[in-house]
């Protein structure tokens, strides 16, 4: 029978690839029309149905298939996801299909696994360099840059999975030796049907582990805590203080003591410890690294850009990339991390309440609102700062070099996505340096 690979994205065109290299009958659908979709149907031989009438014709179809594979950008509320519902037709994501394949290959190779609202791409990086650092041949996969089912054919011999709640949202078999559960907080409602969709699907990185697996959980949320106890795995926990994994003294410790000095790492914010405490309790305890693997990665470790990312300093006042921040939750992490701000915020929101991002009302000089979502903004702000509206990120970042002073920080901390204005948030981050280079080159004038 055939495969409906839904959606040709990135993820999408991987996963039609790696079941067309594997003699599966495919039928790929999309609900854009694009040149470049046939291009690729063609050079797979296989059908291709799109435009917005795409589900339908699939729904009328549907009988003839042995499994839907949704795209992560395939929300669940789609109507392709409800007739293969309605048909019992399996529904499997990117990680499940890789997962699958390795169990079949005969030698699977070992996982870490990490999850959560924020810090995922972070603590993912994290780990495979850690397992690297350790003398393993390791690939960071699935929500990064590389889907897992484009590495499954390299010499790897680990592998670090970042799962979204999309990919987790259709798994089944999947388990790791060691998950981690980094957070959870609103977001992506614009694709889950509501909270507890979101949850669960987050929480089914623990479904099938096993007494010999490791959960990590955060020591201070009791959900996601009491999920992991719920489990076969053992359960390891991480915290900046009483928890398996934590900061002491001013060091990384964990049960067998020192990891590394705090002072060692090329930066100390919160979030990165927790981030960098999460990793090392997955790579340690799955016994797939050694400290002094996971200590040196996290001295060399340096952070992607667009995550709280310093771009450069005009008249005294400091410019901060974070456009990674796609959520409220997310820019929380740079929100805490100074105490005078002006804030460049807003875009498309994801059905989230972008009030919250007002949570820290005495670090806010004044805020700029962008985009779509430039009058929840405003509303969110309206009783803490002065709030003005810019049209482009130009606009907001002269209008941000005005309302700031010396020793303020200008932050592009959107809490939204990027897709009003920019294709994704990295050219939105980018947009925001070029701006803010172009500040640095008229102050030297």
């Amino acid at each position: 029978m055939t495969t409906l690979v839904y959606g040709l994205a990135v993820a999408g065109r991987s996963t039609a690839k790696f079941l067309a290299a594997r003699g599966e009958p495919l039928l790929l659908a999309d609900d854009r029309v694009s040149t470049d979709n046939a291009e690729f149907a063609a050079s797979l031989g296989a059908e291709l149905v799109e435009g917005p009438e795409a589900a339908m014709a699939c729904a009328k179809r549907i009988a003839d298939f042995s499994q839907v594979a949704p795209s992560p950008g395939v929300p669940e509320s789609h109507p392709i996801i409800a007739s293969a519902l309605r048909a019992h037709i399996e529904l499997v994501s990117e990680i499940e299909l890789a997962y699958r394949a390795e169990q079949a290959s005969g030698r699977p190779r070992p996982i870490v696994a990490i999850t959560g609202t924020d810090g995922k791409t972070t603590t993912t990086l994290m780990a495979a360099a850690m397992l690297s650092a350790s003398g393993r041949n390791a690939a960071a996969v699935g929500n990064t840059e590389t889907p897992w089912v484009e590495a499954l054919d390299d010499q790897h011999d680990v592998y670090a999975v970042e799962c979204s709640s999309f990919r987790l949202h259709y798994t089944h078999d999947f388990r790791a030796e060691a998950a981690t559960w980094l957070n959870l907080a609103p977001d992506h409602l614009d694709w889950h049907r509501n909270m507890d969709s979101y949850r669960g699907a987050k929480m089914r990185i623990w479904q099938s582990a096993g007494a010999s697996d490791v959960a990590v959980a955060p020591a201070n949320d009791e959900v996601i805590l009491d999920s992991a106890r719920s489990t076969n795995a053992r359960v390891v926990t991480f915290g900046m203080t009483n928890a398996d994994y934590r900061i002491e003294g001013q060091a990384l410790v964990g049960p067998l003591g020192r990891i590394v000095d705090v002072g060692q790492l090329g930066r100390s914010l919160p979030h990165d410890l927790t981030n960098a405490l999460a990793a090392s309790a997955m790579v340690l305890e799955s016994g797939l690294g050694t400290v002094e693997g996971v200590a040196n990665a996290l001295v060399r470790y340096r952070h992607a850009p667009h995550r709280i990312q310093f771009v450069g300093e005009v008249d005294g006042v400091s410019y901060y990339n974070d456009s990674k921040a796609t959520s409220p939750h997310a820019a929380q992490a740079a929100l805490t991390s100074f105490e005078h701000i002006v804030l460049i915020a807003g875009g498309k929101n994801k059905g989230l309440e972008l009030s919250t991002l007002a949570s820290q009302p005495h670090r806010m000089r004044a805020v700029v609102a962008i985009g779509q979502s430039a009058t929840l903004i405003e509303n969110a702000f309206a009783d803490v700062c002065p709030v003005t509206r810019a049209d482009s990120m130009t606009d907001a970042v002269r209008a941000a070099q005005r309302l700031a002073t010396v020793g303020d920080v200008v932050l592009l901390s959107p809490g939204c996505t990027s897709y009003d204005w920019y294709s994704n948030y990295g050219e939105r981050g980018d947009d925001f340096t070029q701006c803010v280079h172009a500040l640095t080159k008229e102050n030297q004038i």
